[in-house]
This record gives C-alpha cells, sequence and structure tokens, in this order.
C-alpha cells in the first residue's frame, strides 16, 4: 500500500466518557476516506464494516475479478485486504501530530485454507503500539467461520 500522507489536525482528539476517564477518538474519518476509501481499495471493492480503536473489520465481496483458479479467491488480493485492514488499524488510534504519513515495514502472511466463492472479512487489530512503529495482526475468515488467513504487520508513522 502507498504511504499516506496527509494535512490534518495538529492536537490529536479526546473525549471523556461519563466516568470522566479521558480517552484518545478513533479515527474514522482518515480510515473511512483515505484508506478503505483509497483508490487501490475502491479497485479491489473493500468494504469498511467497523472501525474502533486499534480495530477494523474490512470485506472483501467475492467476484470473479478476485479469483485465480475457478472460484479461489486470489491470494494478492487477501494480502491486499489484510494490508489495508492493518494500515487502517494502525491510523485508527494514531496521533495527527504535524504532517502524518506512514508505510507498511513488515507484511507475513500465512495462508490457512482457501477462500472459495464468498466474501472475506478481515480483522486487523493494534498489538503494540510504539511512538513511531506500530505492531498489527489481521484474520481472515469466511462467513461459514473458517479461518482464510493470518498475518503480522509492521507499520511505521511519521
Amino acid at each position: 500500500m502507498p504511504p499516506v500522507s496527509a494535512k490534518l489536525p495538529s492536537a490529536p482528539r479526546f473525549a471523556y466518557d461519563t466516568g470522566g476517564v479521558r480517552s484518545l477518538l478513533v479515527n474514522e474519518d482518515i480510515v473511512r476516506g483515505m484508506i478503505a476509501g483509497s483508490p487501490y481499495a475502491k479497485l479491489l471493492g473493500i468494504e469498511l464494516e467497523h472501525v474502533g480503536l486499534d480495530e477494523v473489520r474490512l470485506r472483501l465481496p467475492f467476484r470473479n475479478d478476485v479469483t485465480t483458479i475457478a472460484d479461489v479467491v486470489h491470494g494478492g488480493a487477501l494480502s491486499s485486504l489484510i494490508d489495508t485492514a492493518a494500515t487502517a488499524a494502525a491510523w485508527s488510534g494514531a496521533s495527527l501530530d504535524g504532517t502524518p504519513r506512514g508505510t507498511t515495514i513488515a507484511l507475513t502472511v500465512n495462508f490457512l485454507a482457501a477462500a472459495r466463492g464468498q466474501d472475506v472479512v478481515a480483522t486487523g487489530r493494534v498489538i503494540r503500539r510504539g511512538r513511531s512503529i506500530v505492531y498489527c495482526e489481521v484474520d481472515v475468515t469466511a462467513p461459514d467461520g473458517t479461518s482464510c488467513a493470518r498475518a503480522l504487520i509492521t507499520y511505521k508513522l511519521g
């Protein structure tokens, strides 16, 4: 996925729950518009189902354009879905100080079962967030619960 870069507000946004606990607001506008709404994600047909703090869920609808042999979804399409989910998860809780930018610096995918003739859903989660390096995991499942792929992604912000 190409680096993400944009002019954004300079201060992190915070919210307070009813108990007065301060928490970082989810960057849903960035995830929805710049990542899930990017030209490449649109080309693949990726749909954003959920965005929360450090977690997202994206769907890749099945269509013949993303297959390799018969009704098997191409591993490259799954890898693109995984990279997009990790990028979205990393940005969902990122600080928006300065001019934020970022890029995937490592992507390891284990394909567990073929995704055959049906939509797949990628759930991306931040498992550790440093100052600039974010470690994410992504699980890809079919609607019947079959685990199709699992990935570990390292993303650099800034």
